[in-house]
């Protein structure tokens, strides 16, 4: 048997829609605004063909660098032999949505400032670097309630 190689060939679970997410697509995903500069995720609606990506670029993050009416420009790397190419990839809004990769970054820089503010106004050395889990602190275990018991395995048998 021969196998087909087209263009959507290996997509039957990618493209397919979600369970309890088929039907109409909400409204929500046509009124979005998106700017240049806006980091986006490219996954594919399977309910809309027209301006569909192709399958290596759905689940990849890019950066918008054109936006029409029904459409958007999205600057993605594909991996070609042993390097990363650039590409320029239009998408129709519904294959679109904007990633959260930078959500706790921008937590984190809000925070580290309001922490700088507060230092300054009290007059202390502020340290925002982050750390790796440290070690767990010393402790001492004491044997008078707990008194130790000796373990031995278990002979292995061979009864039926």
């Amino acid at each position: 048997m021969g196998h087909a190689a087209g263009l959507r060939a290996g997509t039957r679970y990618a493209f397919s829609r979600d369970f309890k997410k088929r039907g109409m697509i909400p409204l929500g995903t046509y009124l979005k605004q998106y700017k240049v500069g806006d980091i986006v995720d490219v996954v594919a609606n399977g309910a809309v063909q027209k301006g569909m990506p192709y399958k290596v670029y759905h689940g990849k993050t890019g950066v918008i660098y054109n936006v029409t009416k029904a459409a958007v420009g999205v600057i993605l790397y594909r991996q070609v032999g042993n390097r990363y190419i650039e590409k320029r990839v239009n998408v129709r809004t519904e294959h679109v949505r904007l990633s959260r990769s930078r959500e706790e970054f921008i937590r984190r820089v809000k925070e580290n400032a309001a922490k700088k503010r507060k230092a300054k106004e009290e007059g202390t050395q502020m340290y925002l670097k982050r750390l790796p889990a440290q070690p767990r602190g010393e402790r001492t275990v004491s044997a008078k309630d707990n008194k130790p018991e000796s373990i031995s395995p278990i002979a292995y048998e061979t009864t039926i």
